[in-house]
């Protein structure tokens, strides 16, 4: 199923929109909070410090007393309704005018109070329409002892509050939409552009891999997504010369399974006849008859594996009941005579051990390692088995004392055409065995292999086993 681009309400692009004009909201609010704040602070001190002012005038006559006039002149110019000072070196001056025409309904304690009380002060006044008297004690700022208390109306200084909160709202939101457009265009040409000409390829590619054009790098880019470029573009052209190769393969496959069907049946032919000539009258003939009925048995079994490699697309397994035991005893038996005669077959394996697995193709694969074993010079074949119920495996060690595989054959282990260990060899034994092990869900590695001899272990499910292995005697190679 092709991969379909999303809506641009889907995109990247415009989840990054909403969330950078988010993230910048709430900058926003985390400024202008503060600030309206520390904007009511700063006014209530203001009228503080008038306050200190007035009540000076009133300290500084003999008697700590001053005409009515004076007075109330001095309460207009700080726009309060009476005024309270406390201070060490004069005791408590007071300048006292009309009485407020309503109760107090808020008092504000500038000396205790912290920055979420004078957030709160401030929202409290936003909100609020009416005038209402208040109380506000404070700290003079022209003498930090002295303590000043007035009483006043707080809608002037709402009024304030308001326009100076619309002010740095409206500067906010100015440098709230500066700060969005340059971070989100970029985010959009570092992130979201390159994103997008990477999905665009990958969905074209996806589309049709043999023809779309491979991602072409940018260059210049040392970070992640210059990586992700890279590693993509190094993918896709691998994965396009893998497509071609596997084409040209099967192509080759095709034609080759036709030229093997036949030149099977041409070497049935021939084995038939060369049958009769172990009866010949001539010594010589007798002689050289098994050695070229050898020769036309080993090029129809190639034609065999040949035809099986090429016929196999994912391998259907018919699983049963399998006594492995059993199952080597008839491998050991059908290996060539002529092999059979040099090699020693052993097998340390429990007569009530049985597996579920297609018997079959568990025959192919077992069969393939001794035939390969024995071909390359071995004369023990050891195979033992254990169990793992604490992974959910078993496992099957088959061992021989062959004289090891050569480099080339480790370096391309399982590969068909070109993991042989022996001259003339085609590599397809052990890439069968790879197949069958793996359809089995099973695993198969080399353990080890030298000088001493080579040893492959197959891993299956346990869930396969039905009666685990009892002790067995010790494998004779495993000690070597």
């Amino acid at each position: 199923m092709a991969s379909e681009l999303p809506k641009p309400w889907q995109s990247m692009s415009a989840r990054l929109l909403l969330l950078t004009v988010g993230f910048v909201m709430l900058a926003e609010v985390l400024i202008f909070a503060p600030s309206i704040g520390r904007y009511w602070e700063t006014r209530l001190e203001e009228r503080l410090a008038a306050a200190h002012l007035a009540v000076l005038a009133l300290a500084a006559t003999p008697d700590l007393m001053i005409s009515q006039e004076l007075e109330t002149e001095l309460l207009s110019h700080v726009d309060a309704y009476s005024v309270s000072v406390r201070t060490s070196s004069h005791g408590e001056l007071i300048l006292m005018g009309n009485r407020p025409p309503m109760p107090i309904s808020q008092r504000f304690d500038l000396i205790n109070a912290g920055g979420f009380d004078l957030i709160g002060y401030a929202l409290n006044g936003l909100l609020s329409d009416e005038n209402r008297v208040v109380r506000v004690t404070g700290r003079s700022p022209e003498a930090p002892d002295s303590t000043v208390e007035i009483l006043i109306d707080d809608l002037p200084l709402k009024k304030d509050l308001r326009s100076f909160g619309l002010r740095i709202f409206l500067l906010s939101l100015v440098i709230s939409a500066i700060t969005a457009g340059l971070v989100f265009f970029a985010l959009h040409s570092m992130l979201v552009r390159p994103m997008r000409r990477v999905t665009d390829n990958m969905v074209a590619f996806q589309a049709d891999p043999e023809q779309a054009p491979v991602y072409r790098c940018t260059g210049g880019r040392s970070d992640e997504i210059g990586l992700a470029e890279l590693v993509l573009a190094n993918m896709q052209q691998g994965l396009r010369d893998a497509l071609r190769q596997k084409t040209r393969l099967a192509a080759l496959g095709t034609a080759v399974s036709k030229i093997n069907h036949d030149l099977r049946n041409i070497l049935s032919t021939a084995r038939l006849v060369s049958d009769s000539m172990t009866e010949s009258a001539d010594p010589r003939v007798r002689r050289l008859a098994p050695t070229l009925i050898g020769a036309i048995d080993r090029a129809i079994d190639l034609c065999e594996r040949t035809l099986t490699f090429a016929r196999w697309g994912e391998m259907r397994l018919e699983l049963g009941t399998v006594v492995l035991s059993d199952l080597l005893m008839e491998i050991g038996k059908a290996l060539p005579a002529v092999l059979s005669e040099q090699v020693a077959w052993s097998t340390k394996v429990p007569d009530n051990f049985t597996v579920q697995a297609d018997r079959d193709q568990l025959y192919r694969a077992l069969n393939n390692l001794a035939q390969n074993a024995a071909e390359a010079g071995a004369t023990l074949l050891a195979v033992s088995v254990e169990s793992f119920p604490e992974t959910g495996v078993w496992s099957l060690r088959f061992a021989d004392d062959g004289p090891g595989l050569p480099p080339r054959a480790r370096a391309n282990l399982f590969q068909p055409f070109s993991g042989s260990a022996r001259a003339g060899g085609t590599g397809l034994g052990l890439a069968i065995v790879r197949e069958i092990v793996e359809a089995h869900d099973g695993t198969i590695v080399l353990e080890e292999s030298g000088p001493d001899g080579t040893v492959f272990r197959l891993a299956l499910p346990l869930r396969a086993v039905e009666h685990p292995p009892e002790s067995v005697a010790p494998d004779p190679l495993a000690g070597r």
